[in-house]
């Protein structure tokens, strides 16, 4: 169902978001990052002379550029200056160890990688088994800061010398690239030719349906559209604009991030409080201090909130809403929290095969509590059979939630095949969601199809877990299911059966795992098993364990 339309889209480069906010409100504040103050045309000139240093170092058309960086103004500025340069950007998870961040770097073909100096040595560990970038640029947060030196071991790694040990990576300061460097002008070699309907903007990695992280390919035309579906919805009067400020607590190299925070604000005219690692004083203290007035966050943050007792020294009066999106919230939690904030709570929907946003709650009577609200304009939804996958349920059945809009990605990055199983020919995405959809389009989101562990937003796949359980010189079979968790909505369980006359600890089995992963992927639990549950082709039955598991609760 779609409820409303605002098409034509006419598509642009994405950076033409930042290009026209800077040309509309060059001296308003765009953002604050701590003590620095950035305005429209200051973010948009240095992402012009980044892009001109890019340029020469290789990005254009066609190439990948890869960004591994927590929230900072050197985030955004990265962004678009990738964008200007003409080449496509993949953002990494700054909690990634060195294998996942290899991982990435060679699934998306990354031949530069723009880096914080605060995981340049992690990122060096990891340039050794990603042979095809060929240079790096470190963020420090201000111009004139030296790069860090060229980390361990010796002959990896990231280095500034020109005279680089051998096997590592030459690397460039960031600030002062963009210190020496010319701006590259409206229409740069790289831009020309460029289809905003076909070529990508963004290659952030998502589990998809199951197995290991894939590329999205998310179009310059894909992202344009998102935007203007969120800004532009008819009636709404939860979106944010001139005069808005938006707190960034949510990570930027996240879909969630990448969109309904950067781009949204960057469009809107409103202002960007960047925040780096969650703290519930400091998250306070920053809506007090600033005087934010839309919060987008997530549920393990409501629930905080709904809690904590810090609520009452902080003046939060200033907040117009807040919305919840990347997990569900259960209507109880929303009205609770709204009743405390003062404010209305909605809730929003999304996937990063989606751009993300594909449905959005009201703020005014038009609310309804427990549901996503109805789709974003020209978004068509309908829910299905879970068996069949494409017979059409009736309202308020139980099924599998389809998507279809100009937003849906172009499909998995060199993955034609999870790419058919995915998107429909005739261009239904398949969400893995088991949603119900009210006589007026509401959605409820239930429960999910897909096997993904959803730990604070962020997706965590099983395959990934079990595989890396394998490893370890004791276990002779894994399996890693979801279990409840108050604080983050779920966290992976691992069933592990260990080898003849092994006898490893559950403790020693988590640690391996926290050595070779980040932290929201972890294990929290660890029960042993004489043998993990198969059907006759040998697929895992994690459905029998996920069921035995809360009888076991019960």
């Amino acid at each position: 169902m779609s409820r409303a339309s605002i098409a034509p889209y006419n598509p642009e480069p994405v950076q033409r978001i930042l290009e026209r906010a800077a040309s509309r409100w060059p001296d308003d504040l765009a953002m604050i990052d701590g003590e620095r103050r950035f305005t429209f045309a200051e973010l948009n000139t240095a992402a012009d002379k980044l892009a001109g240093a890019l340029a020469a170092l290789g990005a254009a058309s066609g190439k990948r550029v890869a960004l591994l960086a927590p929230n900072c103004a050197e985030f955004e500025i990265a962004f678009f200056g990738v964008l200007k340069a003409g080449a496509t950007v993949t953002t990494i998870n700054s909690g990634y160890r060195e294998r996942e961040i290899a991982y990435q770097l060679n699934a998306s073909g990354a031949e530069l990688l723009i880096v914080h100096q605060d995981l340049a040595e992690i990122a060096g560990l990891a340039l050794p088994d990603a042979p095809n970038v060929r240079h790096a640029v470190v963020i420090a947060e201000g111009p004139n800061v030296a790069v860090p030196p060229s980390v361990t071991p010796p002959k990896a790694g990231i280095s500034p010398s020109r005279h680089s040990p051998e096997g590592a990576v030459p690397a460039s300061s960031f600030w002062d690239l963009i210190d020496l460097s010319p701006p590259l002008g409206e229409m740069p070699e790289g831009q020309r030719g460029i289809d905003p309907r076909e070529d990508l903007a963004a290659l952030p990695f998502s589990s998809g349906t199951t197995g290991l992280q894939k590329g999205v390919m998310l179009t310059h035309a894909n992202l344009h559209a998102n935007v203007r579906q969120y800004l532009e919805r008819p009636g709404e009067a939860s979106v944010i604009g001139r005069g808005d400020v938006v707190l960034v607590h949510l990570p930027l190299f996240h879909i969630y991030g990448m969109t309904v925070l950067q781009l949204n604000a960057i469009a809107a005219g409103a202002v960007q409080v960047m925040m780096g690692r969650f703290d519930m004083a400091t998250l306070l203290s920053l809506i007090a201090e600033h005087r934010v007035t839309a919060l987008y966050t997530a549920p393990p943050v409501c629930l905080g909130l709904s809690l904590t007792p810090l609520l009452d020294g902080y003046d939060v009066s200033s907040l117009r809403f807040v919305l919840s999106g990347a997990a569900p919230l259960s209507a109880e939690l929303q009205t609770r929290l709204a009743e405390r904030l003062g404010c209305p709570v909605i809730q929003g929907y999304g996937l990063t095969e989606t751009s993300p946003v594909t449905n959005s709650d009201y703020i005014d009577e038009r609310m309804r509590p427990g549901t996503i609200g109805p789709p974003l304009p020209d978004t068509e939804e309908r829910v299905v059979d879970l068996e069949t996958g494409e017979r059409e349920l009736p309202r308020g059945e139980l099924g599998e939630l389809l998507i279809r809009g100009p937003q849906v990605m172009k499909g998995y990055f060199n993955q034609p095949d999870a790419t058919a199983e995915a998107i429909t020919p005739d261009g239904w995405l398949h969400t893995g969601d088991i949603a119900s959809m009210d006589a007026d389009g509401y959605v409820r989101i239930v429960d999910r199809k897909k096997e993904l562990i959803k730990y604070k937003g962020f997706q965590v796949a099983p395959a990934e877990l079990e595989a890396v359980l394998l490893e370890h010189p004791a276990v002779a079979d894994a399996a890693v299911i979801p279990v409840p968790d108050v604080e983050a909505g779920e966290v992976p369980k691992a069933y592990v059966v260990a080898k003849p006359d092994a006898a490893p600890d559950a403790g020693e089995l988590m640690a391996f795992i926290a050595e070779r992963v980040a932290t929201f992927k972890q294990v929290r639990e660890i029960e042993f098993a004489d043998a993990i549950p198969k059907n006759a082709s040998g697929k895992l039955l994690r459905r029998v364990l996920v069921e035995q598991d809360r009888a076991q609760r019960a």
